[in-house]
């Protein structure tokens, strides 16, 4: 007996469909697809919270100094002649940051395996940006499901799809 659903589809396939669509549901919070896939999903994405639920007070705050380009009231960096040359006028500035445990690191990265990078846009091109879901599983998800003990996805199901009579589902976070 296998210890997983091949999904009709070669390993590599497999991964990456699997791949996006756990990165989807930690994105977006809810995703329709089959049974068969939702339940390999679940496994995946349980696994994954189930990490950053266990290390996500694990973490040290540090003060650092950091160098920042000053700023003028356009958002530009101002900029001042020296031996003939345009340089940016930089500022020294206190910041407080967090500095993961070794541990935290380790649970950072694997989770980093999984997820695929996504982007988020209003629409123009320059509103484009990169969404951390790493920061946003240990900051905004693992203190919602702290108390949980699994569990944390939940499969509803919708009904048969038209074209080839696949039972779809709804998974979504809890």
């Amino acid at each position: 007996m296998a210890k997983y659903r091949k999904l009709g589809r070669t390993s590599s396939q497999r991964k990456a469909l699997l791949r996006g669509q756990v990165t989807s549901l930690i994105a977006n919070g809810k995703i329709v697809t089959t049974e068969a896939k939702a339940k390999e999903i679940r496994k995946i994405a349980e696994g994954i919270i189930a990490s950053a639920i266990r290390e996500k007070d694990n973490f040290d705050e540090v003060t650092v100094t950091a160098k920042v380009a000053r700023k003028d009231k356009d958002g530009k960096r101002v900029k001042e002649v020296v031996d003939g040359k345009k340089v940016t006028v930089y500022d020294e500035v206190e910041k407080t940051i967090k500095k993961d445990r070794p541990s935290r690191l380790h649970a950072r990265r694997e989770m980093l395996k999984v997820l695929y990078p996504v982007k988020t846009s209003d629409g123009t091109r320059k509103g484009t940006k990169e969404v951390d879901l790493v920061a946003k599983l240990f900051d905004e998800i693992a203190p919602k499901y702290a108390d949980r003990n699994g569990g944390y996805t939940r499969i509803v199901k919708i009904g048969q799809r038209k074209g080839d009579g696949a039972l779809e589902v709804l998974i979504e976070l809890v």
